[in-house]
């Protein structure tokens, strides 16, 4: 069973997500040191308050280094890949590792792998919310089988939601939740933009010239 470096922290990094990460603790700084001289994949997984860590995370490359600082930190860009579960925790290093074992989707029907009305109900949901932000990223690419996670990966749906997606074992399943939490967010949205809309014109409403 393979063995990895783990690096606990508070978000969850999606399979195709990129994020940029500051790394300064001597031991994640050992780490990525390593991963970067043998281009070896590290794990991610989401911390607990407790202390602990989730047991399904991402394995992630680093893709970029950014900056080296004077004080020895680094500026970093990964790449989510793979989903693992975490099976033990293993010591003897300053970072902790462990065994891991693939996380991958159960079995489904040939017809079930990818629900195409689900897809384009999300990809029109995703449409919506981007038009509601200034700079939106670019799309998904429609024929992604996994487009559940290409469009976690671009929208901030928060750590525990995303974690929901990682942990699902079904592409139905996903894109079911991240229609339900794309239609939460541009409500939210469009509600702050009415409102901002009301508060200029002091809530009352100015009519159109005729």
């Amino acid at each position: 069973m393979p063995e990895i470096g783990l690096f606990p922290l508070g978000l969850v990094l999606l399979p195709t997500e990129q994020l940029p990460l500051h790394i300064f603790e001597p031991r994640y700084l050992e780490l990525i040191g390593e991963c970067i001289a043998q281009e070896l994949e590290f794990g991610i997984l989401l911390a607990d308050e407790e202390g602990g860590s989730r047991e399904v995370g991402t394995r992630v490359t680093v893709i970029e280094v950014l900056e080296r600082l004077p004080d020895g930190a680094m500026n970093i860009a990964v790449e989510g890949g793979a989903r693992f579960r975490l099976v033990e925790l293993t010591g003897g290093r300053s970072f902790q590792t462990g065994e891991v074992e693939p996380y991958e989707d159960e079995d489904e029907d040939e017809d079930d792998e990818r629900d195409d009305e689900a897809a384009e109900r999300a990809l029109a949901l995703y449409r919506r919310l981007a038009a509601l932000v200034p700079a939106p990223p670019d799309e998904p690419d429609p024929g992604a089988a996994l487009l559940s996670f290409e469009i976690g990966a671009r929208v901030d749906f928060g750590a525990e939601p995303k974690q929901q997606l990682l942990e699902l074992r079904s592409e139905a399943e996903r894109l079911s939740l991240t229609c339900e939490l794309l239609e939460r967010a541009a409500k939210t949205l469009e509600t702050e933009r009415e409102v901002r809309a009301r508060a200029s014109q002091n809530g009352k409403v100015v009519p159109g010239d005729d």
